[in-house]
């Protein structure tokens, strides 16, 4: 099993003490975690992207370029990239130019987004973003692939044997699908032989599973080899501890700040208490041996073998934090690489072809 630490930036006050970091002490405290995922042994760290309040993820391009010199063998993630707001023209530019940055390092996980501010923003509708998201990928994966381009699409100007430069280092880069609920962005992936990425936080299991199931039939009609196909999932939360009580204990008032602020943004809350999130939700919550069950249980319904942990201390301590990831690297991934497999997994574009930054 490979695993991720990503984060969505964020900025708010923290759950427990109430105190607000900077700006600029949020994006360090980024830089930081990065550093610290790769130090422990983490497959990868992603960034995602959202143009509204609580989140300044606004610029994934940018802060993974400065990751990228910060690290130097973690995979590096966008988490999504919002293709139905963006010009693929420029998305191709910047993430090309990223993956040269980062070695080869790039896997682009995209997506529709959310959110009714950003899309006011970017002046996107409910009713054309699934058209948007449509066609800025398939111009965004043609550029990638051919270079030079002629397309008439809907939501950009026209391109006329239009080059686009640079070309990824990598030949190709792995493009994941995310999706939380809809079957469009999991038709696409299954037709194009592309993983998925199943958000698997808001809910619990029961949509996400038939969400993947649909996938894995949509794979086979589409003429793919069942065996290739790659599903990760991600995860409502993590904090685990020697001891179980301990890491309850610390976590409820992280539970019960994000059960007020969901209330108040008037956005559904399907946990009857902390203990039914505990028990219901993806959350990882509790000793190594709980954690390592419930990941095993997930997989047997997603069959995932990518995961992702909260890169984020939000509501722990710092010294929590390491430790609770430390413990995962040391005792639960462990276990869990014995009785999960590993998806492919591609080595820096340098070590395949001698190239260098």
């Amino acid at each position: 099993m490979k695993y991720l630490a990503i984060t969505l930036i964020v900025h708010g006050p923290d759950p427990v003490t109430g105190q607000r970091k900077s700006t600029h002490e949020r994006f360090r405290e980024v830089v930081a975690n990065a550093e610290l995922a790769e130090e422990l042994g983490f497959d990868g760290f992603g960034v995602g992207e959202r143009h509204e309040r609580p989140f300044i993820s606004s610029a994934p391009p940018v802060v993974l370029s400065h990751l990228a010199a910060r690290t130097s063998r973690i995979r590096l993630f966008t988490a999504v990239t919002t293709l139905s707001l963006l010009d693929p023209v420029r998305a191709a530019e910047d993430y090309a130019t990223l993956d040269n940055l980062s070695d080869g390092r790039l896997e682009l996980i995209i997506g529709k987004g959310n959110g009714a501010a950003q899309r006011d923003l970017f002046a996107v509708t409910p009713e054309d973003q699934w058209e948007r998201n449509a066609e800025s990928f398939e111009l965004f994966r043609r550029i990638w692939r051919d270079g030079r381009v002629t397309a008439e699409p809907r939501f950009r100007p026209a391109l006329h044997d239009a080059e686009v430069w640079p070309r990824p280092l990598q030949q190709p880069i792995r493009i994941w699908h995310g999706s939380a609920t809809s079957r469009e962005s999991v038709e696409v992936a299954a037709a194009h032989g592309d993983p998925l990425f199943s958000a698997n936080v808001t809910n619990p299991i029961e949509p996400y599973a038939e969400l993947v199931a649909f996938y894995r039939e949509r794979w086979a009609v589409h003429g793919h080899d069942p065996a290739d196909a790659v599903v990760g999932a991600g995860s409502a939360g993590y904090y685990a501890t020697p001891r179980s009580q301990d890491a309850l204990a610390a976590y409820r008032p992280i539970y019960e700040f994000q059960r007020a602020r969901a209330g108040e943004a008037g956005l559904p809350h399907p946990w009857a208490d902390f203990e039914d999130y505990v028990a219901r939700s993806s959350a990882l919550i509790g000793s190594p041996q709980q954690v390592i069950d419930k990941v095993q249980r997930y997989h047997e319904r997603l069959g995932h073998t990518v995961m992702h942990l909260h890169a984020d201390a939000s509501g722990l301590t710092d010294a929590q934090h390491r430790d609770s990831l430390a413990l995962f690297r040391s005792e639960i991934a462990p276990v869990l690489d014995r009785s999960i497999p590993d998806p492919p997994w591609p080595l820096p574009a340098t070590e395949l072809t001698g190239a260098t930054s």
